[in-house]
């Protein structure tokens, strides 16, 4: 009898062990226009796919969507925590400042707390986005739970 399908839950970077201060390593994403404009992500607000419609509206172009640097920010937390980041995890933003068509964000992260719970540790991450410039453009943090 052939056995059912069964995946393999990958539990990420991040272990008990992972100590407070630990840095993770970000990715790097540039604010494509194509992908401003598209159903997904904005294309029912020309001022995140349009540049004259931005211009006139008062931007100095087109802007992202919160949505994506949130999408920044979760694949960098889903890099390092896995599986684990899907199942009781909480996850804040606050979106600071507007990312610009075409500039390129990059996200941090550092463990801040770890709370023992159960067999393992809540991690508390906070977490930004930041251009080439250094300007930050995304905060907040998650708290995901590791060997629980």
């Amino acid at each position: 009898m052939k056995q059912p399908y069964q995946t393999v839950q990958p539990q990420g970077l991040i272990t008990v062990d992972t100590p407070i201060g630990f840095e993770l390593e970000g990715v790097k994403k540039k604010a494509a226009i194509q992908l401003m404009g598209s159903r997904l992500w904005g294309r029912f607000n020309p001022n995140h796919w349009d540049p004259v419609y931005a211009h006139q509206t008062g931007l100095a172009a087109p802007i992202q969507t919160g949505e994506m640097s949130s999408a920044y920010i979760s694949e960098m937390c889903v890099n390092y925590f896995g599986a684990n980041f899907f199942k009781n995890a909480r996850f804040v933003c606050k979106y600071v400042a507007s990312t610009l068509a075409n500039e390129v964000i990059t996200t941090y992260g550092v463990v801040k707390e770890k709370t023992p719970k159960g067999a393992g540790f809540r991690f508390k991450v906070e977490f930004w986005a930041s251009n080439e410039e250094g300007q930050t453009k995304t905060i907040g943090w998650t708290e995901v739970d590791v060997g629980v």
